[in-house]
C-alpha cells in the first residue's frame, strides 16, 4: 500500500539586527505579548472559539498533547512515551509518562486522558487497559497521530468549568477576550521554563502592537504579512513561518444553478493576484490556486493563479441575469478591506456586480483560514468542513487521491483561493530562544530574557 508522504516542514527564522551580548540562558522575567485575537475560551476542545495562531500558542503553553510533530514533520512523544498499533492501524495503544502532574496537583492517568479525548472527539472510542490508553478512530496510521498532535486534542483535566493542563505555564489571571497572565510551572514534567511568566494583551491591532514593541511595553508582537519586508529593513528581530494561512473568498451557500456556478468561475478568473501581491501585500505570501500550499502537497503549482479577464468576460456573457453580490470582510483588518475592494474592482472589469461591506450579511466573505494541520489530508478536510463541503479521504492516502479530493472541493466553487501567507512575528532584542511552532504559533518554553538593547 502506497501512502502519501508529505514534504518535510522547514521553518524559516530570519534574525535582523545586532546579536545580544548574552549567550547563556537566564531565569526570570516576564515576557509581554500582544495579539489581534480576542480569545474567550482556554478550553482546547471548545469548537465555538475560532482557530488562530495565537490560540494554538496559548494552548501549547498551558496544555500538552500525547504526541507532537517537530519542525521536520516527525512524530515525537509528549505525554505519551510509547505507542503501537495492530495491523489494522485503527486501534492504537499509548503508554503515558509516569508522575506527570496537572497544574491543580492531580496526577495524569489513562482515565483522565481518555475523558479528555472523548470530550474532544465524539466519534472516537477511547478506553483504558491498565496503564494503557486505547484509541480507536476511523483514521488509519499516521493520520491518527497527526490528529492527536493538534492543539484541540490537548489533554486537560476539568474541575468544574476550569481546565487544568500539564504544560510549562499555568493560569494566574484570565480576563476572557482581554488579557491572560501565566506563571512558570515549577514542577512541569518537561522542566521549569526560564521565564517567570507570560502576559498577553488581546485585541490589539497590528499598529498598536508595533507601538507597544517600540515603546517597550511588549517583547513579542504579530506582524502583518505586508509589513514583514519593512520590519526587516528596520532591523527588527523577525520570525516567519512557511505559508500556514489561506486567504480566500468563501461563498456562504452552494451555487443554486449552473449559471451561478459559471459566474463564480468568472469571478475566479477575474482576480489579478499578481498586482495584489506586489502592491497590497508588498511581495509577501504566495498566490494560491489551491487550498493546500505547494510545500505541503507538492502539486499546488498545477492550479492556475494567473487572472484571465477575457475568459471571465466570456463566461459572464453566457448568463443573461447577473445578481449583485455582497463581499464581506473583517472591519478590523485594513488589508482585508483593501484586498476586498481590489477584488470588487476586478469583478466589475469582468462585468460582475460586487459590493464590499463590513457589516451586513454577505454572499461571500474574504476569510483568513489558518491551516488546521501539517498533514495535508487533515488540512483539506478541515477547510472542507469550514465551507460546508465534504473532502473524502482516499483509501490509499496517496498524492493522486489528495489531488483529486482537492480538485473536487474547488469544483464546487464554494471557495476561491487567493494567497497562502506565513505567520510572522517581531520581537525585542532582549528575547532569546523563542521559537516557532510547526503550526505557525510561537513556543515560549525555552525562551529567556536578557537585557533590552538600546
Amino acid at each position: 500500500m502506497r501512502r502519501f508522504v508529505w514534504p518535510l516542514l522547514v521553518i524559516s527564522s530570519v534574525w535582523v539586527g545586532s546579536l545580544a551580548a548574552e549567550t547563556r540562558p537566564q531565569y526570570g522575567g516576564t515576557l509581554h505579548i500582544a495579539v489581534r485575537e480576542t480569545i474567550t475560551s482556554l478550553d482546547p476542545a471548545d469548537n465555538a472559539q475560532a482557530d488562530s495562531f495565537a490560540r494554538r500558542s496559548i494552548t501549547g503553553m498551558i496544555f500538552d498533547t500525547l504526541v507532537t510533530r517537530d519542525e521536520a514533520g516527525r512524530v515525537r512523544g509528549s505525554l505519551a512515551e510509547a505507542w503501537q498499533a495492530p495491523t489494522s492501524g485503527r486501534t492504537w495503544h499509548f503508554r503515558l509518562r509516569r508522575n506527570v502532574k496537572f497544574h491543580d496537583g492531580a496526577t495524569l492517568t489513562p482515565e483522565i486522558a481518555a475523558a479528555s479525548l472523548r470530550a474532544a472527539n465524539a466519534a472516537w472510542t477511547v478506553s483504558t487497559d491498565g496503564d494503557s490508553l486505547i484509541v480507536e478512530a476511523e483514521n488509519e496510521g499516521q493520520e491518527l497521530l497527526s490528529e492527536l498532535a493538534l492543539p484541540r486534542n490537548a489533554i486537560q483535566r476539568k474541575d468544574s468549568d476550569k481546565p487544568s493542563g500539564t504544560g510549562p505555564f499555568h493560569v494566574v489571571n484570565w480576563q476572557p477576550g482581554k488579557s491572560l497572565a501565566l506563571a512558570a510551572e515549577e514542577n512541569c514534567w518537561s522542566g521549569r521554563p526560564y521565564l517567570d511568566g507570560v502576559e498577553i494583551e488581546m485585541g490589539k491591532s497590528y499598529r498598536d502592537q508595533m507601538v507597544a514593541l517600540d515603546s517597550g511595553h511588549a517583547e513579542l508582537v504579530e506582524v502583518a504579512a505586508e509589513q514583514t519586508h519593512r520590519a526587516s529593513l528596520e532591523g527588527r528581530g523577525l520570525m516567519t513561518s512557511p505559508p500556514m494561512e489561506l486567504l480566500a473568498l468563501v461563498f456562504t451557500h452552494d451555487a443554486k444553478s449552473p449559471e451561478e456556478k459559471g459566474l463564480r468561475e468568472a469571478l475566479a478568473w477575474s482576480v489579478e493576484r499578481g498586482s495584489m501581491r506586489s502592491v497590497i501585500l508588498q511581495g509577501a505570501g504566495e498566490p494560491a490556486g489551491g487550498v493546500i500550499p505547494n510545500w505541503m502537497s507538492g502539486y499546488e503549482f498545477v492550479f492556475p493563479t494567473e487572472g484571465d479577464l477575457a475568459r471571465a468576460r466570456r463566461m459572464r456573457e453566457q448568463v443573461r441575469s447577473v445578481p449583485a453580490w455582497t463581499l464581506g470582510y473583517d472591519s478590523s483588518d485594513a488589508t482585508a478591506r483593501t484586498l476586498a475592494e481590489r477584488v470588487a474592482l476586478n469583478a466589475r472589469d469582468a462585468g460582475l456586480a460586487l459590493q464590499v461591506t463590513a457589516t451586513a450579511p454577505a454572499d461571500l466573505r474574504l476569510m483568513r483560514i489558518p491551516l488546521g494541520s501539517l498533514d495535508p489530508w487533515i488540512a483539506l478536510e478541515e477547510i472542507g468542513q469550514l465551507i460546508g463541503v465534504t473532502a473524502t479521504r482516499g483509501k490509499e492516502g496517496s498524492a493522486d487521491e489528495l489531488y483529486k479530493a482537492e480538485q473536487s472541493l474547488l469544483a464546487t466553487r464554494r471557495i476561491i483561493p487567493l494567497f497562502h501567507l506565513p505567520a510572522s512575528y517581531a520581537m525585542a532584542k532582549s528575547v532569546h530562544d523563542l521559537s516557532l511552532r510547526p503550526d505557525g504559533g510561537w513556543r515560549a518554553a525555552d525562551a529567556w530574557l536578557g537585557s533590552r538593547q538600546p
